[in-house]
């Protein structure tokens, strides 16, 4: 049932939400719909201001002529009554249609008239109520027959015809019979006419307001094409230039401030190229000039390597002095041959030819055999490795050798930092990735340091002693190789609470998706809880969380 709701909702909103998402992302768009509203409200106001001037204006034009034209026939009809020399019951008949005929005639054909007995009248004859229309009788309410037998010479009223429902006005005065008492004259008066005109000016005004709505969206719609047409051309060459079209440029038409714009631009563009141009060959020339400095440099170490390991092999012969320093010329010599080597890794990742051996690969057999190739010289500092592994599996296609030295240089700057304290690694999967965290609660670092830990050649402390070697781009490269393998390698460091390092390896080609694999950032005593202890020697039994 909730599927089916959340199926609807979506047939129903999806719709609106593109249009919302279109009409964010265009500027013209949003110009036009703005105008439009602005138009039809501003058009939709005045409009109706100027029908109710006008309504208004006929009404009381109407209703004056209308009162006046009422007052002075009461007058006359009130004189022929006076006049008339009928007493008998049939003689004040004939009159009273006579009278009701006459002031029918004289109003013309949009007036009625209606003679009532006044309620209550004492005369001694009493006559019948008469009506050019006796449909009109409806018209006349109570309201204006007691203003009128309270002594009001004039009352009226807007009414609306009962079958028609057409505007119109009743005038009613009191008339006074000799013979008969006490009558009311009433008028109804059609507002038809009016209303008629009124629709045709309504009408009138609501065609110039959608003319003039849509000479306002047109001429909007012109002038911010104008406006946008470079915006969007500008934004498009941009575009060209960020993919690496270096020779993309604005079209200059014209002389006025877009032309200016456009021409601005290209010498904005002219520039860049300039520079991006002269800093891929200084990029080139440098990497070229690591290149073979670095394969340069391999065969007269080759034989400075030789030649030192004959004296290396020969140092008990030699003075304590010249032994330490047939040691140290051993030592050096091996960081200068990772130097070289990392320099030569440097190089062709910047010339983007590395390559990587994917194969189906256990990224904990590859954890713990980095973990016991570094436990030695952990056990000499004190520092204790502890591997800790989730349940489930964790192979992914990789590259073995690549992702070794990655988790490799993790775990030696681990140890080197973590000052005698603990090191923890965190091996862990889920559906779209695997992941290994190393944590350790050493020296630490801060949130600036941690950005810049990838920089190549940077340290946080270049004077700091170091039992392990080091050239500065270990991690730059793992980044690079974790690149490579469409992953991530991040960094966490608080000082004196330690680092930690996480690398995310995906297990397709799907990517690594949204929901991170491990936390960053674990702590000591939530070890356990992500997995079971992995012992580090052959022939260790795991302890089971």
């Amino acid at each position: 049932m909730r599927s089916r709701q959340r199926r609807v909702v979506g047939t129903v909103f999806s719709p609106l939400r593109r249009g919302v998402d279109r009409w964010r992302s265009s500027m013209m768009l949003r110009v036009v719909t703005s105008s439009i509203v602005i138009g039809f409200v501003s058009v939709a106001i005045l409009g109706a201001y100027v029908s109710t001037q006008i309504r208004d204006g006929l009404v009381d034009t109407k209703l004056e002529r209308i009162l006046a034209e009422s007052s002075r026939d009461v007058a006359s009809a009130q004189a022929q009554v006076y006049s008339s020399t009928a007493v008998t019951q049939g003689e004040l008949e004939q009159f009273e249609y006579k009278l009701v005929t006459d002031m029918r005639q004289l109003g013309g054909e949009d007036r009625e008239v209606l003679l009532l007995q006044r309620e209550g009248n004492q005369g001694g004859v009493v006559l019948p109520e008469l009506a050019s229309d006796l449909e009109l009788l409806a018209t006349v309410t109570p309201e204006m027959r007691r203003g009128l037998s309270e002594g009001a010479q004039q009352s009226w009223q807007h009414v609306a015809f009962p079958e028609t429902g057409e505007p119109g006005v009743v005038v009613g005065a009191p008339l006074d019979v000799p013979v008969a008492g006490d009558f009311e004259l009433y008028f109804v008066y059609s507002l038809g006419d009016e209303q008629r005109t009124l629709g045709v000016i309504q009408r009138i005004l609501g065609l110039g307001g959608l003319a003039l709505v849509a000479l306002v969206v047109f001429m909007t719609w012109s002038v911010t094409l104008q406006a946008v047409r470079p915006v969007r051309q500008a934004a498009r060459v941009a575009a060209r230039l960020a993919e690496g079209h270096l020779d993309a440029r604005m079209g200059v038409r014209g002389r006025d401030e877009m032309a200016t714009l456009a021409s601005t631009f290209n010498d904005m563009a002219e520039s860049l190229q300039r520079q991006i141009t002269k800093m891929e060959e200084l990029s080139r020339v440098q990497r070229r000039f690591v290149s073979d400095v670095s394969h340069e440099l391999r065969t007269p170490l080759t034989t400075i390597r030789m030649a030192s390991e004959v004296l290396h092999e020969a140092r008990f012969a030699f003075t304590p002095e010249a032994a330490r320093s047939a040691e140290l010329l051993s030592t050096q010599l091996d960081r200068f041959e990772v130097l070289l080597a990392d320099l030569l890794e440097i190089s062709r990742i910047d010339a983007g030819v590395s390559q990587l051996d994917f194969e189906e690969t256990d990224l904990l057999g590859v954890v713990r055999d980095e973990a016991e190739t570094v436990a030695p010289v952990a056990k000499q500092g004190g520092v204790a490795l502890r591997l800790w592994a989730a349940e489930g599996s964790h192979v992914a296609s990789m590259d073995r050798t690549r992702v070794g030295r990655i988790v490799r240089n993790l775990l030696s700057n681990a140890v080197e930092y973590a000052q005698a304290r603990p090191v923890d690694i965190l091996v862990g999967s889920n559906r779209r990735g695997v992941a290994v965290v190393v944590r350790d609660y050493g020296l630490g670092m801060t949130a600036q340091q941690a950005e810049r830990v990838f920089d190549r050649f940077w340290r946080a402390d270049s004077s700091r002693r170091r039992t392990m070697g080091g050239t500065g781009l270990g991690l730059a490269i793992a980044r690079e190789d974790a690149h490579l393998h469409g992953g991530r390698l991040e960094a966490w460091g608080s000082p004196r609470m330690g680092a930690s390092f996480r690398l995310t390896l995906p297990r397709s080609s799907e990517g690594l998706g949204t929901r991170p694999v491990l936390p960053l950032v674990p702590h000591e005593e939530d070890f356990p809880a992500h997995g079971v202890r992995v012992p580090l020697s052959k022939g260790s039994s795991r302890r089971k969380r």
